[in-house]
């Protein structure tokens, strides 16, 4: 997961309003008691990142993968 779609993961899970102040102000146990933006700036990989805030918020595992993925035209529901 890269940072970019580590930021959409989040809006879309989230909204853009409450996900930056998640990322702002929740501390997380899983991430040494830092923010995701703390853990973030201090190098920690955006997947683990998001593993950590989905965890947080009791986010269903189903959604965990492939968050902040474009959706192939072919794989769209119908």
């Amino acid at each position: 997961m890269t940072r970019s779609e580590f930021f959409i993961a989040v809006d879309e899970e989230f909204g853009a309003s409450q996900g930056r102040s998640l990322l702002r102000d929740l501390v997380m146990v899983e991430l040494g008691n830092k923010s995701a933006n703390e853990a973030l700036a201090q190098g920690v990989a955006p997947r683990e990142v998001w593993f950590a805030l989905c965890s947080a918020m009791d986010v269903p595992s189903a959604r965990w993968h492939g968050a902040g993925l474009p959706v192939a035209p072919g794989d769209t529901p119908r």
